[in-house]
């Protein structure tokens, strides 16, 4: 009989499944009078003043110079890359679609270990997975005629597919970087140095010169505020949490759960359209995730059966994680 989930890793798990699937639309509402960059860099800079106040406040200890170094490189990827990407290309790409292209994460993440971890292998069914993702994306950004549905605007694609890829590479990097010992402080450096390189970024693109916060509307407000406290003070501690204690490939998990979320809100209530090209690039997408994962899982579960130790970094039980086995 296996034991019980506990309570703190269900919530982390939902935190970043239901609360993540929901900031694609948040995104879409915030930038509607906020530049992107702009908005990402108010959204991560706040986030990253609160968890890291917090942790000062408490009397964790502040950051070396090296978890300062670490933490902006994380950051960069992360936040710069990352989120600084999606608020971007969500300009030209619906919100619902652009979840899609930031399902492909475990793809990037697999893909990351494998060249940076010594004994890690693809399998065929990792391939597998790896191929329909792909397709899910040539999909989207194919011919007109293909099927029904606009294809993507290419270059906000391309966009996507970076910032998944900046995502990856920084979770992978946030694992080994060194760091402080509490996880609040941790946070905030990544965080404040990503916020601050994404309003650097929004004075070189010179979306800063024309903002005006006076003429922020009150839905870009509310969507902002909410991803500020659910999407990153909430959900990205969540993450950066389960990602000390739990596998990649348990974490990577959200990715199947996200889109449907996002493309079911960006339906319901961002107006936007679904169309058998979206309907067939989410199957492809969220079927090669669900390959890998298990494939990833299975590989755990097989290295911890032959009594080897097995890093977190590569992988482990999905379902001993989603137990509380490797969460203290």
């Amino acid at each position: 009989m296996m034991p019980r989930p506990k309570p703190g890793v269900l919530a982390a798990f939902a935190a970043i499944y239901f609360i993540w699937g929901s900031t694609y639309l948040a995104i879409k509402f915030a930038i509607i009078s906020v530049p992107p960059f702009t908005m990402t860099a108010t959204r991560s800079f706040i986030a990253g003043a609160i968890l890291y106040g917090w942790g000062r406040l408490r009397g964790e200890a502040p950051p070396r110079a090296a978890h300062w170094r670490s933490g902006a490189a994380v950051g960069a990827l992360l936040f710069l890359g990352g989120h600084g990407g999606l608020g971007w290309a969500q300009q030209y790409v619906p919100s619902g679609v652009a979840s899609l292209f930031i399902a492909t994460i475990p793809l990037w993440m697999t893909l990351a270990e494998v060249m940076t971890e010594r004994n890690a292998t693809i399998t065929a069914r990792t391939m597998l997975g790896i191929a329909a993702g792909l397709a899910g994306i040539w999909l989207l950004v194919g011919p007109r005629a293909l099927l029904d549905g606009q294809p993507v605007y290419p270059f906000g694609a391309a966009v996507l597919v970076l910032a998944a890829l900046a995502w990856s590479v920084g979770s992978v990097l946030a694992r080994r970087a060194p760091r402080p010992s509490s996880l609040t402080v941790t946070t905030g450096t990544y965080l404040l140095t990503g916020g601050a390189m994404l309003y650097v970024a929004g004075l070189v693109t010179g979306e800063a010169r024309g903002f005006d916060p006076a003429a922020m509307s009150l839905r870009s407000l509310v969507a902002l505020s909410y991803l500020i406290v659910f999407g990153s003070v909430i959900a990205f501690g969540a993450y950066s949490w389960l990602l000390r204690c739990a596998s990649l490939a348990a974490v990577s998990t959200y990715a199947f759960v996200n889109p449907i979320i996002a493309v079911t809100l960006g339906w319901a209530i961002g107006g936007e359209p679904l169309t058998q090209r979206v309907f067939a690039a989410t199957a492809l997408v969220i079927a090669g995730v669900i390959l890998i994962l298990i494939d990833r899982s299975t590989g755990g579960r097989a290295a911890s059966s032959t009594s080897q130790s097995v890093s977190p970094a590569r992988g482990g039980a999905v379902a001993a994680t989603l137990h509380g086995e490797e969460c203290a």
